[in-house]
C-alpha cells in the first residue's frame, strides 16, 4: 500500500484550551464538534461546513489510497454475498395463536415479516415488507414490532437517521390501514396492555438522548394528549417498558450500571397506579420474570457475585421477603432465565462456556443440555410460548454454521429446526479448526484466547493473524461462526477473540476488575495476549492485526499508544478515543449513565486515571501502525468527532509513513449500514485493508 504520492489532508487547527482541576489540556480539534441542530439544518453554517469538508476530504483520501483495491472490494464483497441464502426465513415461532416468520427475499436488503394462523399450512398474512417501507431512505431500520393481544394491531416504529430516535406507528393487522397515530423521539419499544388500546412506550431526552420516561397513549387519540406515568429523574438512570411473558403484569424499568428498580401494573388495568418491586439501592442489581403468584428475581443480593435466582410473592415484592431458589455459585455466572409452565431453564456460564440448564419445578429433573466442542456458543432463542415441553435454542461455534434447536424437555430428544447454509459451494467445516489457549497476563491472571483457522493453514512467523476484543460493560464476545470470516481464513488468516477483563467471560468478578479504576486491566490483558501469540509463534508482529469496535475502538486507541510496535494493522470501528471530553460532558448522549464503567472525572481521581489511557489525549510523537477508523456521521453512541479529531491529531503527530485512514459513512450511525448487503460492504472494506497489507488481494 504506497501512499506517499497522496497527500494526506490536513485538518485546521483552533487553539482551545480545556481546565479542569488546575489541569490545561490542549485540544486543537475540538472545532470539529456539531450540534444536532447544526447536523441538521438546511443552510449550513461556516462551522458545519468546515466539519464536513474535512470528513469529505478524508473519504476522498481514503478512495485514493485504496483505488487499487476496489476491484478487490467489490469481488470479496461479492464472494461474502455468494455465501448467504438470499432467499431465506425464520424457523416460525408460535404467540398467542399465530406462528410469526421473517423472510429475506432474493436481492431484497431488508427483511418481510408474516404470519400464519394456528398452523404453517395456514394463509400466509403479510405484516410488514420492509423493502418498500424503505424506499426512499439512505438509512432504514424498522424496531418494535409488537402485536396486540387481540391479534389485529400492531405496534411499530422506524429510524430513518441512524440516530436511535424511534417514531412509532399503529398498523391494523387486518385491514392493512396504517393509523394516524405517531408518537415521536422514542427508544422503539412499546407494549400493549390487555385491552388492546392502551400503549405504553419510552420517550428519549431530546439532547442527551437518554430514555427517560414512560408516557401512555390511548389509540386513535393525538400524541400531545398522552399522559407521562414515570419520569427517571437520576440522569445516571434510563427507563424502560416491557411485559411479562406470562402477559400478566406490565414493568417499567429503571437501570444504571450498578443498580435496577421495577414497578409493576396489572396489564389488565392500565390506568391503576404502578406498584414498585423493590427500590433502588447502590450495588443491587436484579431483574425479574413473572411465575404463578411469584416473581423470580436473578440478583447479587447478599454479595452473589455471579447472581443468583431468588423469589417473592406478587404480594410481597420488597426485598426481606426474596428467599432463594438458585444459590449463589463462586465458579458459576448465572447470566439469564426462561420460565415455562413445568419448566425453569437456565443460562449460565462456567469456566467461560455457555451451559443451558433445564430444572422442573417439581424438582424431578434437573440437568444440564451437553455440549461436546472445545468453545462454542449456545443460548435460548425465542420462546415466547409460556405452556410448552419444549425450548428452542441456538448453537454454532468457530467452526460449526449456527443452528436452532427444539428441545423436548421431557424426553430430552431434538429436533435441528434449521442449520445455517453456507453457499458459495467452498465451505466444508472439516477444513477448520479451532481451539482455546490461555495467555498469561502480567499480573498472572490467564485470559483466555479462541482461534480458528484452516487446518492446512501453518502456524509460525510468517501466518497473519486478527485478534478481536471488546472488553467493556460486562459484555462477553461470543465464539460463534461468521460466513464473512471464511474471506480471511480461506486466505491464510488466524483469527482470535481475546476475552480480556471488562467482560464476563470468567464471571462477575472479571468484569469488575475491568472497569473504573481498574480498567487498564483491559488494556493490559490484549497487549500481553498479542505478546503470548507471537511469543509462542502464532504470528509475528510483521503479520499482527487487531480490530474492536465503540469500546473496542477505545481499546484499539490505547494499545497504538502502548506497543504501536505489536501490530502491523489495526481497524477500530466507531472508536470511544475522546473519552475525557465525552465523560465531562453530560449533554452527550450515553454520558451520565457511564460514570459506574469509566468514573465521573469531575472526580480528581477519575480525571488522572481516565487521562492516563484516553486515547486521543495520549497521542504523541512516535511511530504508529498502519490504521482504519471507521465511524458514522449520525452515530449517537460514539459521535463522529472523536474518530475525526483522532486521526487529526494522529495526522499532526505520527513519526511514520505507514497508512492512516478515516471513512464516514455520511448517511449511517453506530451500527453501520442498514441493508444486509451494505453491510457487508462495510466488512469487505475492513478486510481488504488486511489484506492488502498482507499483499493478498489478487
Amino acid at each position: 500500500m504506497k501512499i506517499r504520492s497522496i497527500k494526506a489532508p490536513t485538518a485546521n487547527k483552533i487553539h482551545q484550551e480545556i481546565e479542569t482541576h488546575g489541569d490545561v489540556r490542549i485540544d486543537n480539534y475540538f472545532w470539529m464538534r456539531l450540534s444536532d441542530e447544526q447536523k441538521n439544518a438546511e443552510e449550513k453554517d461556516e462551522q458545519t461546513t468546515n466539519v464536513l469538508d474535512f470528513l469529505n476530504a478524508e473519504n476522498d483520501y481514503y478512495n485514493q489510497v485504496t483505488h487499487h483495491t476496489k476491484d478487490f472490494q467489490t469481488s470479496l464483497f461479492e464472494e461474502m454475498k455468494s455465501r448467504i441464502k438470499q432467499d431465506d426465513e425464520s424457523v416460525p415461532y408460535k404467540k398467542n395463536g399465530y406462528f410469526y416468520i421473517t423472510k429475506f427475499e432474493k436481492g431484497q436488503q431488508y427483511p418481510v415479516y408474516t404470519r400464519k394462523k394456528e398452523s404453517l399450512d395456514a394463509k400466509e398474512e403479510l405484516l410488514f415488507d420492509v423493502n418498500e417501507l424503505a424506499k426512499g431512505h439512505d438509512y432504514f431500520q424498522l424496531g418494535g414490532l409488537n402485536v396486540a393481544r387481540n391479534n389485529e394491531l400492531a405496534a411499530f416504529s422506524v429510524d430513518t437517521i441512524s440516530r436511535r430516535q424511534y417514531v412509532i406507528q399503529i398498523k391494523n393487522l387486518v385491514t392493512g390501514e396504517i393509523y394516524n397515530d405517531k408518537i415521536t423521539n422514542t427508544n422503539g419499544g412499546s407494549v400493549w396492555a390487555n385491552d388492546n388500546k392502551t400503549l405504553f412506550y419510552t420517550k428519549k431526552d431530546t439532547t442527551s438522548l437518554r430514555s427517560y420516561k414512560i408516557f401512555k397513549h390511548v389509540l386513535g387519540t393525538d400524541e400531545s394528549e398522552d399522559i407521562e406515568i414515570f419520569h427517571e429523574a437520576d440522569d445516571t438512570f434510563g427507563t424502560f417498558v416491557t411485559k411479562t411473558k406470562s402477559n400478566k403484569y406490565i414493568i417499567v424499568g429503571s437501570f444504571s450500571t450498578l443498580s435496577t428498580e421495577y414497578q409493576f401494573l396489572d396489564a389488565d388495568n392500565p390506568n391503576d397506579s404502578f406498584k414498585i418491586i423493590q427500590k433502588r439501592e447502590r450495588n443491587l442489581e436484579y431483574d425479574i420474570a413473572h411465575f404463578e403468584n411469584h416473581f423470580y428475581i436473578r440478583t447479587n443480593k447478599d454479595n452473589a457475585t455471579n447472581f443468583k435466582l431468588m423469589k417473592t410473592p406478587v404480594s410481597a415484592t420488597s426485598q426481606e421477603n426474596w428467599v432463594d431458589v438458585i444459590a449463589h455459585r463462586e465458579d458459576t455466572l448465572l447470566e439469564d432465565m426462561s420460565i415455562f409452565k413445568d419448566y425453569l431453564v437456565l443460562e449460565e456460564r462456567n469456566n467461560g462456556l455457555n451451559k443451558i440448564r433445564i430444572k422442573r419445578w417439581d424438582n424431578t429433573k434437573d440437568y444440564y443440555l451437553p455440549f461436546d466442542e472445545e468453545t462454542y456458543s449456545a443460548n435460548v432463542h425465542a420462546n415466547p410460548d409460556f405452556d410448552t415441553d419444549i425450548i428452542r435454542y441456538s448453537y454454532n461455534s468457530m467452526t460449526t454454521p449456527s443452528s436452532v434447536i427444539d428441545f423436548n424437555l421431557d424426553d430430552k430428544s431434538k429436533e435441528v429446526k434449521k442449520e445455517q447454509e453456507v453457499l458459495g459451494g467452498k465451505f466444508d467445516k472439516t477444513n477448520y479448526t479451532s481451539k482455546r489457549i490461555w495467555a498469561k497476563a502480567r499480573d498472572g491472571k490467564k485470559v483466555a484466547v479462541s482461534l480458528v483457522h484452516r487446518k492446512d493453514t501453518e502456524l509460525n512467523e510468517k501466518t497473519p493473524l486478527l485478534l478481536y476484543a471488546y472488553g467493556s460493560y460486562g459484555a462477553t464476545i461470543s465464539d460463534g461462526f461468521s460466513t464473512t470470516r471464511l474471506s480471511l481464513l480461506d486466505r491464510g488468516f488466524v483469527f482470535a477473540v481475546a476475552h480480556i477483563r471488562g467482560s464476563e467471560y470468567l464471571g462477575r468478578n472479571w468484569y469488575e476488575d475491568g472497569k473504573l479504576l481498574r480498567k487498564q486491566n483491559t488494556f493490559n490483558d490484549f497487549v500481553d495476549c498479542s505478546k503470548f501469540l507471537i511469543e509462542n509463534k502464532y504470528t509475528s508482529s510483521n503479520h499482527l492485526y487487531a480490530m474492536g469496535g465503540s469500546a473496542g475502538g477505545l481499546l484499539m486507541g490505547v494499545i497504538v499508544n502502548m506497543n504501536p510496535e505489536l501490530y502491523n494493522g489495526i481497524v477500530a470501528q466507531v472508536p470511544f478515543v475522546d473519552v475525557i471530553s465525552t465523560m465531562l460532558d453530560e449533554s452527550i448522549p450515553l454520558t451520565t449513565g457511564e460514570f459506574d464503567e469509566w468514573g465521573n472525572p469531575k472526580h480528581k481521581e477519575y480525571y488522572d486515571y481516565i487521562k492516563s489511557y484516553s486515547p486521543y489525549d495520549q497521542v504523541a510523537e512516535k511511530a504508529y501502525p498502519n490504521m482504519l477508523i471507521t465511524t458514522g456521521y449520525w452515530d449517537s453512541q460514539v459521535q463522529y468527532w472523536e474518530p475525526a479529531k483522532w486521526v487529526a491529531k494522529l495526522r499532526e503527530y505520527k513519526k511514520d509513513d505507514t497508512v492512516l485512514l478515516l471513512n464516514t459513512n455520511m448517511e449511517a450511525g453506530h451500527g453501520g449500514a442498514s441493508g444486509r448487503f451494505d453491510a457487508l460492504k462495510e466488512v469487505a472494506k475492513e478486510y481488504s485493508f488486511i489484506l492488502d497489507l498482507e499483499n493478498k488481494t489478487e
